[in-house]
């Protein structure tokens, strides 16, 4: 059974940027890691923190084959430090790049922890956004966007990815593991739907390039992308931990 909170219809239509993020092999096999580490068993209950248009609890909800419980939460509508479920409540938590915009993060992490039964995984997938890198691209033009981003735009905490394992020791759960996902990019299409940086349907006024150089940056994206030497990686982190 699949529940949608945080504003969220029960039959919510699958969200376009969603779908597509969901669709890239990469982001796949950062997600096949995290429910490996989940250990799923049928006639659970889950908790998808931060699960957007709530299309990974659908895939959840596959892999439990129709029994237990999947509730999804959206983090723009609910507070992932203050769960309104009782102690221990979901044999399983998952929460999937949110920790990095939070004011909070280690408040989530216990909130996370309090919400799941003594016995049960706590999943975090997060982003290390210090570890992007970018090939076949000017070298000016690299390093004004790399300052950039580091410097005005991506969420609260760019080294999220890499402090879960620390996050969760300090929350006082046990067999505390830390996976890193190197994601690969080998052309501009395939890196937009998840590094927004490289997505020229992203707006100017997200603030995501540098005004002055956007042009020369998507022109020179483009031709990387037709010469066929573009390359991105990210690394992203899978965090688990038993409580």
């Amino acid at each position: 059974m699949l529940h949608e909170t945080g504003g969220m219809a029960d039959d919510v239509e699958g969200n376009p940027y969603a779908d597509l993020v969901t669709a890239n092999p990469e982001i796949q096999r950062v997600r096949e890691v995290a429910f490996a580490a989940l250990r799923l068993e049928p006639g659970q209950r889950i908790l998808d923190a931060g699960g957007a248009g709530g299309e990974v609890a659908r895939l959840l909800a596959a892999r439990l084959g129709g029994t237990g419980e999947i509730v999804a939460l959206d983090y723009r509508e609910g507070d992932v430090t203050a769960l309104g479920f009782p102690d221990g409540y979901f044999d399983a938590v998952r929460c999937e790049r949110v920790l990095q915009h939070l004011r909070r993060p280690d408040a989530a992490v216990t909130e996370l922890a309090r919400v799941t039964r003594p016995g049960g995984r706590v999943c975090l997938v997060d982003t290390d956004w210090e570890s992007v890198a970018v090939d076949g691209l000017p070298a000016h033009l690299v390093a004004a966007e790399r300052r950039h981003l580091l410097a005005t735009v991506v969420g609260q905490h760019l080294d999220m990815g890499r402090t879960l394992r620390r996050r969760l020791v300090r929350a006082g759960l046990r067999e505390v593991t830390a996976v890193p996902v190197a994601l690969y990019f080998a052309d501009p299409l395939s890196a937009a739907t998840v590094l927004p940086m490289v997505n020229p349907m992203v707006p100017p006024e997200a603030g995501l390039i540098p005004p002055e150089l956007r042009d020369e940056w998507f022109g020179a994206l483009s031709e990387a992308g037709e010469r066929g030497d573009f390359l991105a990686t990210l690394t992203m982190w899978v965090a688990t931990a038993t409580v």
